[in-house]
């Protein structure tokens, strides 16, 4: 099943504690159905000392969260968006904003 939602896209969350945050798509992991966003969903884990950390302690890291709970957020029309795929002459499919119309750039 392919995913409309990649890495570097810019989404907002919709549902759960933090919804209405904003933030970047760090990582996608389509067979669970999860995406890890930056700045969302952050937890403390408790770490032990060992080589490369040689403190340990308490840190702050983030955790997927569902693919369902974000949706796409166009910068050029600033409102949270569905986005379609269109075919263009070259063959070529691109993604693109449904409210503006814009182009979603892939990296």
């Amino acid at each position: 099943m392919g995913f409309l939602i990649r890495k570097d896209d810019f989404v907002v969350v919709i549902k759960g504690k933090d919804a209405g945050k904003k933030g970047r798509v760090i990582k996608v992991f389509p067979k669970e159905s999860r995406i890890l966003v930056e700045g969302v969903n952050l937890v403390k884990k408790a770490t032990r000392p060992g080589r490369v950390d040689r403190q340990g302690g308490i840190i702050t890291m983030e955790k997927p969260i569902s693919i369902s709970n974000v949706q796409y957020f166009c910068m050029k029309c600033a409102k949270r968006t569905r986005h379609g795929v269109k075919i263009m002459e070259d063959g070529s499919k691109v993604r693109f904003c449904k409210k503006c119309g814009e182009l979603v750039e892939v990296k």
